[in-house]
């Protein structure tokens, strides 16, 4: 029985998939449409309302006391807009999983210009956090939005784009949802393409010093990316080109049972059964990161793009990924190296480096500068605090900034300091958001308060 003046929660517990958050909201609302939305934001009282979608992001972005919305009904696509430059305007439902995305313009010939490795998130979850993939030549997922519908704070349903209410715009597109809630998103789609994958592992040294320059890895390959295995000097390169699947220098597809030995069995149930292993009898990690790091063979597929992006994760982990200057990333390595080295630290998980090109989204993690990005992770059932904590002072001391929806400590004051246009940001949450509808803990942890 509820308290004589207090509103019964009718929502049950809510928790992110990496188990690192866990809340009861007042109540769950599943809005259809627009029109549906808008009644959440207006008749919530002085409830805070936040939207969740796949709950992928490692921090408290989704979590309230409050009202908990679910785009999940809102999927739809609405419109495919083609352009004169063989581009087209799509606007889909904020609710739609990248993978469905990937499927539904795939049908229409398109696709998206780059993606993460993971396709189980909203739309509107995957912008807002700063969701990336690699590429040098490539921003992250909200480089490529052009317009965006929001509901606001007061209720109004507004569409707004470079062009119309540009600043709401630039704030909204990469903003954790704080400035107004995201009922559609309108991306630039190009035409579809193959990539050719090319997976092989290399020892660390040759990686890093083949890895700047005119020919260097980074600059010659449409999309790079590499895993180093800590307590070894060997790491697992992933080069991915873009291909005609015709041309007689591609390589076949990828085999049926060559996938599921590669991407099911040893990527996930061998690895899990790894990591329970090192969770109970942490002093055979290294032994183990050598043997998984020796076992990795060599392969090359051409596939269509999102099939390459896509990697299947079903070994539940905990993530820390800072973006640095791409002419830190050794030096960074290295200080991580030498703290694992130092302290004993037994880490079961590869260390996930990937590229970005500089843009202009204001939150964006690669705002200005070139960016490498360092993830690190932590099997679910193994601490990980000392070991993010160390790898946050290290990426301190080169202006790292931390991904939106991943684990960190950082707060407003110190954030201030690595965004230029962090209080430009600040002025659009107060005036569209002036009495805090949108917020939750984590939100005025990391812009401050309103006003």
């Amino acid at each position: 029985m509820s308290r004589p003046g207090t509103t019964p929660r009718t929502g049950s517990a809510w928790t992110n998939w990496a188990r690192t958050e866990r809340t009861t909201p007042l109540r769950v609302e599943r809005p259809r449409d627009v029109e549906s939305l808008v009644r959440v934001v207006t008749e919530a009282g002085p409830s805070p309302v936040r939207v969740v979608g796949a709950g992928h992001s490692f921090t408290g972005a989704a979590a309230t006391d409050g009202i908990l919305v679910s785009l999940d009904a809102v999927a739809d696509v609405e419109s495919v807009r083609p352009r004169p430059d063989g581009t087209a305007y799509v606007t889909v439902g904020a609710g739609i999983r990248l993978g469905a995305l990937n499927r539904a313009l795939a049908v229409h010939g398109l696709a998206m210009r780059n993606l993460g490795d993971i396709d189980r998130q909203s739309i509107a979850g995957a912008i807002s956090t700063g969701t990336h993939g690699t590429g040098a030549r490539l921003g992250g997922l909200a480089t490529q939005v052009v317009g965006l519908r929001l509901v606001t704070a007061a209720g109004d349903v507004l569409d707004v784009d470079a062009d119309q209410h540009g600043e709401l715009f630039q704030a909204a597109r990469l903003g954790l949802g704080a400035v107004g809630l995201i009922a559609a998103v309108t991306i630039e789609a190009v035409p579809a393409f193959s990539l050719e994958a090319v997976e092989e592992p290399w020892p660390l040294e040759q990686v890093l010093d083949a890895l700047e320059g005119p020919d260097g890895l980074v600059e010659s390959n449409d999309h790079l990316e590499f895993y180093w295995f800590p307590h070894t000097r060997r790491a697992l390169t992933k080069r991915n080109n873009r291909i005609d699947p015709r041309s007689r220098s591609a390589a076949p597809p990828l085999g049926r049972v060559r996938g599921w030995i590669d991407d099911e069995l040893l990527s996930n149930t061998v690895f899990e059964a790894t990591n329970r292993l090192t969770a109970v009898a942490r002093g055979v990690t290294p032994v183990v990161n050598q043997v998984a790091a020796r076992a990795l063979s060599a392969r090359r597929f051409t596939a269509p793009s999102f099939e390459v992006f896509v990697t299947p994760r079903r070994v539940r982990f905990r993530e820390m990924e800072y973006a640095i200057p791409r002419a830190a990333l050794v030096d960074v390595l290295a200080e991580v190296d030498r703290w694992i080295r130092r302290t004993g630290e037994h880490v079961p998980f590869p260390v996930e480096v990937r590229f970005a090109a500089a843009d202009d989204v204001w939150l964006s993690t690669a705002h200005a500068r070139e960016s490498a990005y360092v993830a690190v992770h932590q099997y679910v059932r193994l601490p990980y605090r000392r070991y993010f904590g160390a790898v946050e002072r290290i990426m301190a001391e080169v202006d790292g900034r931390p991904h939106w929806g991943k684990l960190h400590w950082l707060d407003a004051e110190r954030l201030a300091t690595l965004y230029p246009r962090f209080d430009d940001f600040r002025a659009v949450r107060s005036m569209h958001d002036p009495t805090g509808r949108f917020a939750n803990p984590y939100t005025d942890r990391v812009f401050g308060p309103r006003g």
